[in-house]
């Protein structure tokens, strides 16, 4: 790569300019398709939604974000042996653009297939453009970590502009009384959003496309292995793990369309990553080749509990927090009429105000030798978890009133959520990197990407528990859910950290190392 190509890009690598508007596409096609989903699923069928309950929309919500992460396991996987990350996010990219404009079409036949797509088509592109980001850079280049913050604002943006065009696209009065004056139907106005998400992956997916030359050779070749015994097995397995998603498929849209039970499907799944879970650590427990890489294992499990109860609670912006937002919050914000969807801004708006700030603090605090351990900071971030759902309880008179409550509150919430993420996500990502042997680091990392399945699963089945005993009930399971998991946390932290002192130190992850996994 020639030295002027090498910085085009803020003194960047001209490829971080490619990435960073692919991904930024695709979050906006991925925030704004969730940002509506919990509204569309509940929606009745005469208004153009769905029409399920809200246990069972939140059943829905769960089982396709969860399934959307942990499809990055195989996603990752099938990249690095096989189609190489560059064909991988073409692929997914794809995918996603498939999905979402099924969802585009005013029929609900659609609807469950195109869930479908999109979650195998994210589980193919999410994981491996920021690989591909990675590898534009030299092992030993100071610049990665800003790379990566700056590939982390374009996935803030999408997520910034996505409600609100899709918010106000699918609910505004002012348009919708536009578009019935042009002859439409007012219950298609869910698929006009779906239609613009699906146009903003497209452009994505067409830049990607039109401008893949300066990212160079980065992703272009997957890692096969020399031993022809292993690259057969490679192939063999690859085989039995489409086969058995093209079952699983299948399976799920035929029980969807024949009226099975979606919390029988739903608890299936659960019991499925708690096995999955203890097999995981098992497996890596065993594999271990010394006893400085089992202390390294033992000391990722508080991470991953830290990491299945943020997000577990953190995610209930997608359901709970936004069916509260329909129904428990006053309709307008500074003379504004502040649909619903537009409180998905509020995480990535105080995400961009905030990281920078959490990034000088880390540095001061490591100046001063006074940074906390990875795990202290997993529980400080849950008793921030806690804090944003204990300034909820005073609303809770006119909640159970049937008043609306100020949107402060809400806005509250997130604030304190945020910084939560700050200390958690990032540092989390970061830290299991550092943990894992080298030979173990896509396994390990599937770790992460399980926790956040198992978290968003968490998130999708409260859904039902805030309708049936109510959100008071709700926020004091949550603050103390959180305070119990930051008090375990905070207690095994010393003991993790003697546990890899000497040979193997608990590393110490900054704010912005690498970025959330948004």
């Amino acid at each position: 790569m020639s030295k002027d190509k090498d910085r085009a890009f803020f003194g960047h690598p001209a490829g971080l300019s490619t990435l960073f508007f692919t991904e930024m596409w695709e979050r906006f096609s991925y925030y704004g398709m969730r940002a509506l989903l919990i509204y569309y699923l509940t929606a009745k069928r005469e208004l153009g939604g769905i029409g399920l309950t809200t246990e069972d929309a939140g059943f829905v919500w769960g089982l396709f974000v969860a399934w959307a992460y942990l499809l990055s396991l195989p996603g990752g996987w099938i990249a690095d042996r096989f189609l190489g990350q560059r064909k991988a996010i073409t692929v997914g990219g794809l995918g996603i653009l498939a999905g979402n404009a099924l969802l585009a079409v005013p029929s609900p036949r659609f609807f469950y297939p195109g869930l479908v797509l999109i979650a195998l088509g994210t589980g193919l592109f999410k994981p491996n453009v920021s690989t591909v980001v990675g590898q534009l850079y030299g092992k030993n280049d100071a610049r990665r970590d800003s790379g990566y913050t700056i590939f982390y604002m374009g996935i803030n943006v999408g997520a910034i502009a996505s409600p609100l065009v899709c918010g106000y696209l699918a609910e505004n009065p002012g348009f919708r009384h536009f578009m019935v004056g042009l002859g439409v139907d007012p219950n298609w106005m869910w698929h006009i959003a779906f239609l613009a998400v699906a146009l903003g992956m497209a452009l994505g997916l067409t830049q990607y496309l039109l401008s893949a030359n300066r990212i160079g050779e980065a992703g272009m070749h997957p890692t096969v292995p020399a031993d022809p015994a292993k690259a057969a097995r490679d192939r063999t397995l690859i085989k039995v793990i489409g086969g058995g998603l093209v079952a699983l498929v299948i399976a799920f849209v035929a029980a969807m369309y024949a009226g099975l039970s979606l919390e029988a499907a739903v608890n299936g799944f659960g019991v499925a990553l708690l096995i999955a879970a203890v097999v995981l650590f098992i497996g890596l427990y065993r594999g271990a080749h010394d006893h400085d890489e089992r202390k390294r294992v033992i000391a990722m499990i508080p991470l991953f509990v830290g990491c299945v109860a943020f997000f577990g609670i953190f995610e209930q912006a997608g359901t709970t927090l936004s069916l509260f937002a329909a129904s428990g919050v006053h309709e307008h914000y500074l003379g504004i009429n502040f649909l619903p969807e537009y409180y998905q801004d509020v995480n990535p708006v105080f995400i961009l105000l905030l990281a920078p700030v959490f990034a000088w603090l880390w540095v001061r605090l490591v100046k001063a030798n006074k940074e906390p351990s990875s795990v202290v900071k997993f529980g400080i971030g849950m008793i921030l978890v806690a804090v944003s759902f204990l300034v909820m309880l005073p609303a809770l008179g006119g909640i159970n009133a049937g008043q609306r409550v100020s949107p402060n509150f809400l806005i509250a919430l997130y604030f304190f959520s945020t910084c939560a993420e700050l200390c958690i996500s990032p540092v989390g990502l970061s830290t299991m990197n550092k943990l894992a042997p080298e030979r173990l680091a896509g396994m390990v990392m599937g770790t992460w990407f399980l926790g956040i399945s198992a978290g968003e699963y968490i998130a999708g089945r409260s859904a039902g528990f805030s309708q049936s005993h109510g959100y008071a009930v709700l926020f004091y399971t949550l603050i103390v859910a959180s305070l119990v998991v930051a008090v375990g946390l905070l207690a095994v932290a010393p003991t993790i950290r003697r546990m890899t002192a000497g040979n193997a130190p608990l590393p110490k992850a900054t704010a912005l190392e690498t970025p959330p996994a948004a």
